[in-house]
């Protein structure tokens, strides 16, 4: 594709002929995604199939080898309106992680770009966001004393502190109960009813099932489908689901990792 797409009738992702290999392994190839401004997109597939690996194509953390993508009209590398993206990593262990508390992780969500400095209402804004997904009573809390699931929502708040146009997550519920769950996704619902678009990586529909517009299903790197959401099938609802994973225990501390992802936007 020619040119960037410039305009609110433009996609707020579109991603074509995208190929990604890392190690010399080709993880991703010519995968197209479109999803419209306004939309919900599950992505669904088994452990493998790429679908965290897209995403951080997408927002320019993994190397493309081959394809292009522009977010909220603008050509990646070329312009993005990062202040205007949210993204909620997957936790993934990194050692000793980073000894910050939980309202330092989130007004880090502030900092991007050239913008060394966070906003002056920087910590106003993110005990809001805390307070968003029930964290507010730990915000000088160390998130290295945290559990599992605590970490995954200062994250989730972390990203929520931008009051993004576009909410791109990696299993956001992921090792956080269901009450939390539930408050989450009500937030995320509020997001999508002022006009804003979510892109979610899913292995359970879950709390997310009602939210869900269209899914997109990877397989070995490719997209095996795109449409409607699937009906939930037991534990799990993506379309060929053939592996078992196991769930962070959110009353241990650092269940599931040894600290949270720190990736950030450019």
């Amino acid at each position: 594709m020619t040119g960037t797409p410039t305009g609110a009738g433009t996609p707020a992702v579109l991603a074509t002929g995208i190929d990604v290999t890392l190690g010399g392994h080709q993880i991703l190839q010519g995968v197209d995604l479109r999803v419209e401004r306004g939309e919900v997109v599950a992505l669904l597939g088994a452990n493998g199939s790429g679908k965290s690996t897209l995403v951080r194509a997408l927002l320019g953390i993994a190397p493309r080898t081959a394809g292009e993508v522009h977010l909220l009209g603008s050509r990646l590398g070329n312009g993005v309106p990062w202040d205007r993206v949210g993204y909620v990593p997957q936790r993934l262990p990194v050692g000793a992680g980073v000894p910050a508390t939980a309202v330092e992780v989130v007004v880090s969500g502030l900092v991007h770009g050239r913008t060394l400095r966070p906003p002056r209402d920087a910590r106003r804004r993110a005990l809001a966001a805390l307070e968003q997904v029930g964290m507010a009573a730990h915000a000088k809390r160390s998130v290295l004393q945290m559990s599992g699931g605590q970490q995954q929502r200062v994250l989730i708040a972390r990203a929520l502190v931008r009051e993004p146009d576009l909410l791109v997550l990696d299993e956001p519920t992921s090792g956080i109960d269901l009450p939390t769950q539930e408050t989450f996704v009500a937030t995320v619902r509020a997001l999508h009813e002022r006009g804003g678009t979510v892109l979610v990586i899913l292995h359970e529909l879950g709390s997310f099932a009602d939210l869900i517009d269209r899914a997109v299903a990877l397989r070995h790197g490719r997209v095996v489908y795109d449409g409607p959401p699937p009906s939930a099938r037991g534990e799990h609802a993506d379309h060929a689901h053939d592996h078992t994973h196991p769930h962070a225990d959110p009353a241990q501390p650092g269940a599931g990792s040894t600290g949270l992802s720190m990736e950030v936007l450019p």
